[in-house]
This record gives structure tokens, sequence and C-alpha cells, in this order.
């Protein structure tokens, strides 16, 4: 029966609120047998119009803008949790903490538990988000893919930050969890970017064409980006931070005597060595195509700013010996790194064939509109 039960009836006046759905009008004004869920409608139908009328639309992105800062916010309270050894904060209980709502609080139980606490409002604006994309953009082809992205690498990382509690002893899962974590925050972030550049026009510069050769290099680094990142947080994980303990030599060597720990930091530099020299290439050749992408010019930038700032960051750390601003402000360029990378990834893809079809109809409309107010008598005075 329609409309039985109580879930589906209040999904269906929260979905007729938001779209004006004027069908919904006709069959309540045609019904003389109305049924309790009409009658609260028609009751409700001036404040659905008022509903109707707010820009929905605007307050998405505002929405998309506040996620991004908020995951971005639990990216950093992972790194305090991790360099401060406060895994165990909540002793092996999860989701509550030490088999409590609100626990007694010592320094590390602190940290886990602020860090669980800023989780659940984020978990709650991506799910709101969700809902919002798929509301008013459902029909683009990227929101088709980000939307359920989100919501994936939302539930992924939850249960990897569970395992992680539950099982602290796998370096592999441990680092898993904060690859899982970049993957959902660029999720959000790219989801930000496409609201805006919608709206103001930018996206169209996709639809220029790119050399197979950049698309590939772009995709290339994206994918090793995300192999140095995993390495990185395996490094952090074993402890093995300062086995090589200056920098950019290790132990005073350019190629240092090797032991486990060694081997895993000097694998990582030599990445993230080589990931900053393919950065530095992939400037110079959207350097190139300044003109005609400056979306890929400004993009590749910034890239490589955070790149270097990166390198220095990492140097930081082992010259502070693992200080938790030089580590948190390291994770920190990581992440903001990961996310420009991912950008620059969604600009080396043209937008969708209806969409860029739909953009050359409306402009050769406004063109046909434009002529024909010309070859009016009168214009040429009127202007």
């Amino acid at each position: 029966m329609p409309f039985s039960h109580p879930t589906v009836r209040y999904f269906a006046i929260i979905m007729q609120i938001i779209t004006h759905d004027e069908k919904v009008d006709s069959d309540m004004q045609s019904t003389t047998d109305a049924s309790p869920l009409q009658r609260l409608l028609k009751a409700l139908e001036p404040t659905r119009r008022q509903l109707a009328q707010l820009p929905w639309r605007k307050y998405i992105r505002w929405l998309s803008v506040l996620t991004t800062a908020i995951m971005f916010i639990v990216l950093l309270q992972g790194s305090l949790v991790t360099n401060t050894g406060s895994q165990a904060g909540c002793g092996a209980s999860w989701p509550l903490c030490k088999g409590q709502f609100i626990p007694q609080f010592a320094l590390s139980t602190a940290i886990e538990f602020a860090h669980r606490v800023v989780v659940a409002p984020a978990t709650l604006l991506i799910i709101l988000l969700t809902i919002g994309v798929l509301v008013f953009w459902r029909q683009r082809l990227e929101i088709k893919i980000l939307a359920p992205a989100m919501i994936v690498f939302l539930v992924a990382q939850a249960l990897l930050g569970a395992a992680a509690v539950l099982w602290p002893e796998s370096a592999a899962a441990l680092a898993l969890h904060l690859g899982v974590s970049l993957l959902s925050f660029a999720s959000v972030m790219l989801t930000m970017f496409f609201l805006y550049e919608e709206r103001s026009g930018r996206e169209k510069l996709r639809d220029r064409r790119l050399s197979r050769g950049f698309l590939a290099l772009v995709w290339g680094l994206l994918v090793y980006c995300y192999i140095v990142v995993y390495i990185g947080a395996f490094v952090r994980h074993t402890g093995s931070e300062l086995a090589c303990t200056g920098w950019p030599l290790c132990n005073g060597q350019v190629i240092p005597s090797f032991n486990t720990a060694v081997t895993i930091v000097f694998t990582h530099r030599v990445a993230a060595l080589v990931l900053t020299l393919g950065i530095g290439g992939l400037f110079i050749w959207a350097r190139s195509m300044r003109k005609s992408r400056p979306d890929l010019y400004w993009g590749s930038l910034v890239a490589l700013l955070l790149v270097v700032a990166q390198a220095l960051e990492g140097a930081f750390v082992v010259y502070s010996h693992l200080d938790i601003f030089s580590t948190i402000g390291h994770s920190a360029l990581v992440s903001l790194f990961f996310g420009a990378m991912c950008y620059l990834a969604l600009h080396t893809l043209r937008r969708p064939r209806a969409v860029r079809t739909s953009s050359k109809r409306v402009a050769k409309t406004a063109t046909k509109s434009t002529a024909d107010v010309e070859k009016q008598p009168g214009a040429l005075v009127a202007r």
C-alpha cells in the first residue's frame, strides 16, 4: 500500500517539500477522500512553498566547504592520535571508549576520545552532503561516482579505525587506514570543487583536449603518490622514522648500511624524491599549456609547492626528533598534496558528452539571440 510505512511517509514529505512536486498538488486537489498524509501535506503547503524558494544549491555548496574542513580536521586528529601513541587510549573498545560513552580521562584517552567525537558530526555532514548532491545534481556522472564514493570510503574508514583499535599490531592495516582516510577526504573535496566550478562555469576548461601523454602522467603520478603515502604511513607505524638520523643523507651516507628499519625509511625517501621530480616535470609540461589550460597550470603549481614543502617538513620531522607539531604539519601537507593531485586528475577528464552538447546548445542560442537583437532597427541607438 502506498505510504504505508511511517519512514516512507516522512521521506515522501521531505522530498516533496524540497522538490515542490506539482503532481502531488493536483492529486491532493482532485482527491475528495484525502488520506491523512494528503491532509498533512495540504496543511504544510504554505511552509513547503516557502522552503521551495530557498537557495538550496547555495546551501549545499556551503555544506561541502564545511564538510571538507571537518574532514581535514579529522585527518589531523588521526595524525595526532598516531603520533602521540594514543590509539589504545580507549582500550580495546569500539565504538565506546573503555566500555563507556564518556570515559574517565587520561591524556591519551582524551586525544582518542576527541577524535571519535569529531568523527560523529563529520559522518552526519557527509551523509547530508551526499543526499543534497544526489537530489540536485544526480544527473551528472561526476556525482554518480563521487556520492557513493563518499559513503563507501566513510564506512571503510570507520571499519579500519575499529580494526586499528581492536587489532593494533598490524602496521600494514594501520597504514591502510590512513590511505582510506585520504580517499575519503579527497572524495569530499572533489565534490566541493565540482559544485563551485559547475556554478562558475570553470568546469568548461575540462572540455579542451589533452595529449594522452599528459593524461597518463597525471594519473600515473596520482597512483604513485598514493603508494608513497602508504610507504610513509608504514614508516610511522613500524616506528622507523629515525632509522636515518640525518637528511637528506641517511646516517651520513648516500647509500647506507641496511637493516629492516633503514630499508623502510630509505625506500620512502627514494620514492619521495622520484615523486618530487615527477611533479616538477608535470609542472613544466603544464606551464607550456598555461594559456589553454590555466586550471592544470595552477593545479600543478600548487602540487609542486606542496610536495616541496612536504619534503622540507619531512626533514624537520627528523631534525626535531618527531616533534608533535612537525609530524602533524607533515600529515597536513600530505593530505593537501594528495587532494591537489586528485583535482588535477579530475581536470584531465572531459565532461560527459550530454553536458558538453547542452552547453554548446545554450551558447548557440545566446549567440543567435544577441545577433537578432543587433539586427533590429534602432539597436545601435539603444546600445
